[in-house]
């Protein structure tokens, strides 16, 4: 984000040459825009959070209870678990370029 505003004549260019202008170095200059990006982005996603009422999941309505679960569950052989480790097979070679 902070590379796209310098490419670009915006606010975060000019907040860039100020600190440049108040003496810190290009890296330090580069780290106060990403920093300043990061607590509006951040800002943002806690406005956006209190205006939709989010649960615990992310999500309007979520709860810590799963809802993914069926009331009568079936289990499928691909959703056991293996009984031991898996054995070693033997590698194939490869033919060699030629």
């Amino acid at each position: 984000m902070a590379i796209v505003q310098l490419r670009r004549d915006t606010e975060g260019r000019r907040y860039y040459r100020r600190r440049l202008a108040a003496g810190k170095t290009p890296m330090e200059a580069l780290r106060a825009l990403k920093r300043r990006l990061s607590d509006i982005v951040y800002r943002q996603m806690v406005a956006d959070a209190k205006l939709v009422r989010t649960g615990p999941g992310g999500h309007a309505g979520a709860t810590l209870q799963s809802s993914a679960a069926d009331l009568n569950p079936e289990i499928d052989t691909s959703e056991k678990s293996l009984p031991g480790p898996a054995t070693p097979q033997p590698r194939t070679t490869l033919a060699a370029a030629s």
